[in-house]
């Protein structure tokens, strides 16, 4: 009997507090136009330096605002950078020596940058869009080099 008393009085508290609230509205993130991961070549002076593909992620930072967002190479170079955007203009914002999350002994400068909608065509054959970047690492004063390449499409055509 008072195992069944106890039963009772725990199926009456479960049933009361569930919570049968409205589900909550699901958004994108401010910088979603500029987000992904990107398939891109590595160049100097415009020449590819034979390196092959590298995925690079860009993604918004915890502040979810329209300025800041994340550049990651993934340790190619390695460089993981907070680096301000323009997004109506779809361009990355110039700066010099920006934090390296990856090495605090290596700086990382954006000269310039910018992403394309739907200019770029991938080994597939698919429509995406384009991403350039250009940057001077502290290790390495007076070297350009270009992160250029296409969003992932995630067609298996277009992985490397």
């Amino acid at each position: 009997m008072k195992y069944i008393k106890y039963s009772l009085i725990l199926l009456v508290f479960g049933l009361l507090s569930c919570d049968l609230g409205s589900e909550p509205t699901i958004e994108g993130t401010k910088l979603k136009a500029m987000c992904g991961e990107w398939w891109i070549n590595i160049l100097v002076d415009g020449e590819d330096i034979g390196a092959g593909f590298h995925l690079v992620t860009t993604s918004n930072t915890a502040a979810n605002n329209e300025t800041d967002l994340i550049l990651d190479d993934h340790e190619t170079w390695p460089a993981k950078i907070v680096t301000k955007v323009n997004l109506p203009a779809m361009t990355f914002d110039p700066a010099k020596d920006l934090a390296n999350a990856y090495s605090d002994k290596i700086k990382v400068s954006v000269i310039e940058g910018k992403i394309l909608k739907g200019a770029a065509t991938t080994p597939g054959g698919n429509k995406t869009d384009s991403l350039y970047v250009k940057f001077e690492f502290s290790d390495d004063p007076g070297t350009q080099y270009e992160y250029a390449g296409y969003r992932r499409t995630g067609f298996l055509e277009d992985e490397h």
